[in-house]
C-alpha cells in the first residue's frame, strides 16, 4: 500500500491541488486561467490514480489495458510481486 501511497504522480497531484487551495484562499478573482488549472490538477489526478490501478492489476496478475503505459510489462511485475 505504502508504494502507491507515496508514488511520484499521486503526491505530484496533491501538492498541485494544495497549491491551487492555497490560491483559492487569496480571494484571487475565478478567471479562465484558474478554471484551466483545476481542470489540469483533475486530469493529473486521474491519470496518477489509473496507474496506482494499472500497477495493481498487472502485480495480480489480471490484465491490463493496451493504451497503459505499463501494458507489456505485466509478467515482470508480476514475478517482482511474486518473489517477495
Amino acid at each position: 500500500m505504502r508504494k502507491y501511497l507515496f508514488g511520484t504522480g499521486l503526491l505530484g497531484a496533491i501538492t498541485g491541488g494544495v497549491t491551487l487551495l492555497r490560491a483559492l484562499r487569496n480571494d484571487a478573482p475565478f478567471t479562465w486561467r484558474v478554471a484551466l488549472a483545476w481542470l489540469s490538477w483533475g486530469i493529473s489526478l486521474a491519470l496518477a490514480i489509473g496507474a496506482i490501478i494499472d500497477v495493481r492489476r498487472a502485480g495480480q496478475g489480471q490484465i491490463v489495458a493496451q493504451d497503459s503505459p505499463i501494458h507489456g510489462r505485466e509478467e515482470k511485475i508480476l514475478r517482482k510481486r511474486v518473489n517477495r
